[in-house]
Formats: structure tokens, C-alpha cells, sequence
């Protein structure tokens, strides 16, 4: 049997509202994925911190706040300088379609999923996306 996918759910920024991020921790682990969720209030550091120490292969960001722009490419500078390469950024919350595609293509986030998005669709996804060993 296959190991589960690792993934930590945060919640960076000052942003209060864990509703989605909690409905989608749950729709990961009913999948059959380790979800750690961070809580409330997680600067980058700590997220990447977290993410090395837990050794989870994806990082899930639920950003409702706005501040994708800044936090976002901050993440991805502390990723590469743990050289934590490998693990995949998925992005979710109110975010533009403009500064969707700008996460993707100049940041390298995986993918970026807006209100309404379904959860079939990011399970099926992170599974695809995930390289597991043999």
C-alpha cells in the first residue's frame, strides 16, 4: 500500500476565517492524505518551518485576505533557500484570476483554486501532482 500524501493546511496572514481551510483539511484526510493544518495566523516562516519538520510533501494555502502577493512569494524564497524543491504549493481562497496566473507562472505555485472550486477536484489533483515512491 501506498503512503499517504503529507499536507499542511495554513492559514498565513491575519486573516480569521478557517471555515474553507478546515472543509478542505477534511475532504483531504476522507481521501486518505495526512493533513496536519497549522491554525490560525501562520507567518511564512513558520509554515515552511512546519512543512520541513513534518515532512509533507504539499503545502495548502487558504488566503482570503488578499495578501497572496506578498505571503505567497515569500513561502516560495523560504522554500527554495531550505531547499525544499520537491514540495508542491496549492493556493486557495479570493484571489483574481490575473494574480492566479502570476503565482503559477512567476512563483511557481502548482495550482490555484477560487470559491466554488470542487473538492474531487483538488483531491484528484494533488494526487496526480504527487510523486509517491514505489
Amino acid at each position: 500500500m501506498p503512503t499517504p500524501i503529507r499536507v499542511l493546511v495554513a492559514k498565513p496572514g491575519l486573516d480569521g476565517h478557517d471555515r474553507g481551510a478546515k472543509v478542505i483539511a477534511r475532504a483531504l484526510r476522507d481521501a486518505g492524505m495526512e493533513v496536519i493544518y497549522s491554525g490560525l495566523r501562520q507567518t511564512p516562516e513558520m509554515i515552511v518551518s512546519a512543512a520541513l519538520q513534518e515532512d509533507v510533501q504539499v503545502i495548502g494555502l487558504s488566503i482570503l485576505s488578499g495578501a497572496h502577493n506578498a505571503i505567497v512569494p515569500r513561502v516560495m524564497e523560504l522554500l527554495r533557500e531550505k531547499h525544499m524543491n520537491d514540495v508542491l504549493v496549492v493556493v486557495g481562497g479570493i484571489i483574481p484570476d490575473e494574480d492566479a496566473e502570476q503565482l503559477k507562472t512567476k512563483h511557481g505555485v502548482a495550482a490555484v483554486y477560487q470559491p466554488g472550486a470542487s473538492l474531487e477536484e483538488i483531491v484528484a489533483f494533488l494526487r496526480s501532482a504527487v510523486h509517491q515512491p514505489a
